[in-house]
């Protein structure tokens, strides 16, 4: 009963503090792990045994670290209250990994096999804008301004709003998928939902473009090629909704093309 109250209170907090819904669930899933593993009632645990939890977590990467110590951190300050740090919720350090895109050739190519007319909708329109998943699915029809070519993006990543643009040949796609599927809110429409589903989006990516990519990579693949076409690295920052230009940097070092513009000196 005290562990439901408990859920309650998490839940009640990210209202109130405005978690984005992906947050919110990814807290609550590694909150619900912890208290399940339980031993004794959550109101008799010290700081001790928070510590313990987190240092004997098997964690399987840096990132899952990071959602696993924020979840425990929120639990330990937020709901239960404590007010005096005494456990060590230092983080990892970030890898520094490139991100991987796929080649633009064999993407358009594999676009243009698409029968299908909404799987074709989704990816062409991820990888022309570089959106986000939870920006696609959470895409409604009034989102899509024809008139000034811009698609509106509200509360995005981090609740903050952004307009990025649409191009002629994503219009008349969007409108010849609208004629055969008829949304009525959201744009994509899920077979038995209001929305299409972040893992339906993977599938499809998985079986047009294989089985080793996931949708992320489509919004790696669009910024890179942005960059490749001589887009300016503040324009892809906006479209992007990057905080840092040094998020966007990184599109820098994956660029063929401007790999190939080096000369070296042998």
């Amino acid at each position: 009963m005290l562990n439901s109250k408990i859920i309650k209170i998490c839940n009640q907090k990210f209202i109130n503090l405005n978690y984005s819904e992906n947050t919110k669930n990814i807290y609550i899933h590694y909150i619900e792990e912890f208290i399940n593993g339980l031993t004794k009632q959550i109101v008799h645990l010290s700081s001790t045994d928070f510590q313990e939890y987190i240092n004997n977590y098997k964690f399987t990467s840096i990132s899952q670290q990071n959602q696993v110590i924020s979840s425990i951190k929120f639990l330990y300050e937020k709901v239960l209250n404590k007010k005096y740090r005494k456990i060590d919720f230092t983080r990892p350090r970030n890898e520094k990994r490139l991100p991987q895109i796929i080649e633009k050739d064999f993407l358009l190519n594999k676009i243009d096999e698409i029968k299908n007319i909404k799987h074709k909708t989704i990816i062409s329109l991820t990888y022309s804008t570089g959106l986000r998943v939870s920006e696609i699915i959470n895409l409604k029809i009034s989102d899509i301004d024809s008139k000034r070519m811009l698609i509106m993006i509200k509360q995005g990543k981090g609740k903050k709003d952004r307009i990025v643009p649409l191009s002629e040949n994503i219009l008349l796609l969007l409108r010849k998928y609208y004629n055969v599927y008829k949304p009525i809110e959201y744009l994509f429409n899920g077979q038995n939902s209001l929305k299409y589903s972040t893992t339906s989006c993977n599938k499809i990516v998985k079986k047009y473009l294989g089985n080793d990519k996931h949708f992320h990579l489509l919004r790696h693949s669009c910024f890179t090629t942005l960059l490749e076409n001589g887009t300016d690295l503040r324009i892809i920052q906006k479209i992007a909704g990057h905080s840092n230009i040094k998020t966007t940097e990184i599109y820098t070092h994956v660029s063929v093309n401007m790999l190939k513009n080096v000369v070296l000196p042998i």
